[in-house]
């Protein structure tokens, strides 16, 4: 099942996009607790606050609402990694601070990432989605490349260091450490995991 299966947001009226919104975030709230597998449509009809009717309206599927809040929980999190205070990620100072406002951060110990969480149920329950997953995990690593490279390229990391795979890096570190610290109710995980692949991209910086 496709994306297509969705009324497209931009044939929609102020309203009806505002309804389409309300419907992803009380799914995507509800996914997070249960899992995509446990939340059904009464569920997201009575959080969302709207009829059966405005529900399959909006999506016709449970597959195409899952699609939706994959695409939404990947924008969110790639909002994150651009607030104003960390920049374009592009000095170890706003690498630290990522990593900070993540370790403290009790939404790790409630449900882990609520991307990776979703990402890692749908692709083992429904290889359909796989596109989607990929696609929020390329955007998100996208924004480590680009600051990763542009410190290369000014001369803050030796040239062997490859951005692209201290970009993966990084998000393993940060999806395997959420887990961790989801089943451990305890944010040490998260933290050894960051600082432990910051350690490693500060091993590449040039000596002044």
């Amino acid at each position: 099942m496709t994306a297509s299966s969705e009324v497209p947001a931009r044939k929609l009226t102020p309203k009806g996009l505002a309804t389409r919104e309300r419907i992803i975030e009380a799914a995507a709230e509800l996914i997070y607790e249960h899992g995509a597998q446990n939340t059904n449509n009464e569920q997201i009809r009575e959080a969302a606050g709207v009829s059966g009717s405005q529900l399959t309206r909006h999506f016709p599927t449970k597959e195409a609402l899952v699609r939706a809040v994959l695409a939404w929980q990947a924008d969110v999190i790639v909002a994150r990694h651009q607030a104003p205070e960390l920049g374009e990620l592009d000095s170890f100072a706003a690498l630290h601070q990522w990593a900070d406002s993540y370790i403290a951060s009790q939404d790790m110990l409630r449900g882990g990432c609520t991307f990776g969480s979703l990402a890692a149920e749908v692709v083992k329950n429904d290889p359909s989605h796989r596109d989607a997953v990929a696609d929020g995990f390329e955007r998100w690593q996208a924004l480590f490349r680009r600051g990763l490279g542009r410190m290369r390229e000014r001369g803050e990391l030796r040239p062997e260091a490859d951005p692209a795979a201290l970009a993966h890096l990084l998000a393993a570190a940060f999806q395997g450490g959420a887990l961790l610290d989801q089943a451990a109710q305890d944010s040490t995980p998260l933290r050894d995991a960051l600082y432990g692949a910051l350690a490693y991209i500060e091993s590449f910086a040039v000596k002044g």
